[in-house]
């Protein structure tokens, strides 16, 4: 066998085939707060370039050409923008599910009229710490937190499901307790932990951002809450790939397995929940991201651009990316990550390696663990 032929066995070995599940849609920029992690660094008025009504109708034709992913509504604060609704409707009548993220403050009677109507399914709220003063410091701005409980009653009330999105720092770790109980008693379906990628507004947050090691106790606390609460509450940490790793250290103490952490196995751990996530990072493989302005990209804290949907088409970006096409090759990453016995379930955060490094392809700068590869050199 030829050198040539060992690269290509080990190339397509270490290849994603891509099957897009989830799109997430920054519909407009602009929103009514001003959060001291803003990805997008986002403020009130409009933002010149945004898509026009009718380049949002042909950008979700364009994704049916690609498949049926679920359509996450973003901002910015989404409920901003005037012609949301007529959006949203048509990608549900075109067979989509769709939902949305929001920081809740406008969530009023009408406006749950409308999300129950359409249907908007799942509505995420973002709540970062368990008290109105804390929580309206971080949102910039008084009532924040009120105005965001009431909405979520609403919701709750008019059936609609609620889940519970706090991004988590040095600021808020000790509120984790807390948080979670709040998710409860407010009747939400879901908890998601999102790991800060210092990008946008959020650069100013980077001397709280947690350490490597704080990360990991951080996703151990998730697991052991998952397992505690079963199907009652469902937890998906985010931006936080090497909880794939975790998950498979964590069952195989359970279980008493012997298998490869890199293995694609079921997570058997007490509850359905733990194994319906499939992957780490997902960007570029079965993730993307669109901007207001539709640029397309892994996702929405890597920003590097894989295309315009007004140059090409949203189903030409998506195959035939340059950027997509080296996610997809696992064979490209470098540094530990590269040579770790997880990087088929888990990858590393592509972001985070941007932010820290500058290269996209680089080693998952906040996790801890050593590859067996380097654990046997030493």
């Amino acid at each position: 066998m030829t050198k040539e032929t060992v690269r290509e066995s080990r190339v397509k070995k270490e290849t994603i085939i891509p099957r897009l599940q989830m799109v997430a849609w920054e519909i407009t920029r602009s929103c009514n707060l001003f959060c001291a992690h803003c990805r997008s660094s986002s403020t009130a008025g409009a933002y010149e370039g945004e898509l026009s009504t009718e380049e949002c109708l042909h950008l979700i034709d364009g994704i049916l050409e690609v498949g049926k992913p679920v359509l996450i509504l973003s901002g910015g604060e989404p409920l901003v923008r005037h012609d949301l609704f007529q959006v949203a409707a048509y990608a549900v009548n075109k067979g989509l599910r769709v939902v949305m993220g929001t920081n809740g403050t406008l969530i009023n009677d009408d406006i749950t009229a409308k999300l129950k109507e359409t249907p908007i399914s799942r509505v995420a709220i973002s709540i970062d710490f368990p008290t109105a003063e804390l929580q309206d410091k971080f949102r910039g701005k008084s009532g924040a937190f009120q105005a965001a409980l009431s909405g979520i009653a609403r919701l709750r009330q008019a059936g609609v499901e609620v889940q519970i999105n706090s991004t988590i720092t040095k600021l808020n770790v000790q509120y984790l307790n807390e948080l979670l109980t709040l998710a409860l008693e407010s009747g939400a379906v879901a908890f998601h932990p999102f790991m800060l990628v210092p990008t946008g507004r959020g650069k100013g947050l980077e001397t709280v951002e947690m350490s490597p090691q704080e990360y990991e106790q951080t996703l151990n606390w998730v697991y052991d809450k998952q397992v505690e609460l079963g199907d009652s509450m469902f937890f998906k940490p985010t931006d936080a790939p090497h909880y794939q790793r975790i998950m498979r250290q964590r069952a195989r103490i359970v279980n008493n397995q012997v298998t490869s952490l890199g293995e694609k196995t079921t997570i058997e751990a007490g509850n359905e929940a733990l194994s319906s996530i499939t992957r780490g990072c997902l960007a570029g493989t079965s993730f993307c991201f669109i901007s207001h302005r539709g640029s397309v990209q892994g996702c929405g804290y890597l920003d590097v651009e894989a295309g315009s949907i007004r140059d090409k088409s949203f189903e030409q970006i998506w195959s035939n990316a340059t950027l997509f096409h080296k996610l997809r090759d696992l064979s490209n990453i470098k540094g530990k990550c590269g040579i770790c016995e997880c990087k088929m379930v888990c990858g590393g955060c592509r972001a985070r390696a941007y932010e820290s490094t500058g290269d996209y392809l680089e080693a998952e700068p906040y996790c801890i663990y050593q590859p067996s590869a380097l654990r046997k050199k030493s």
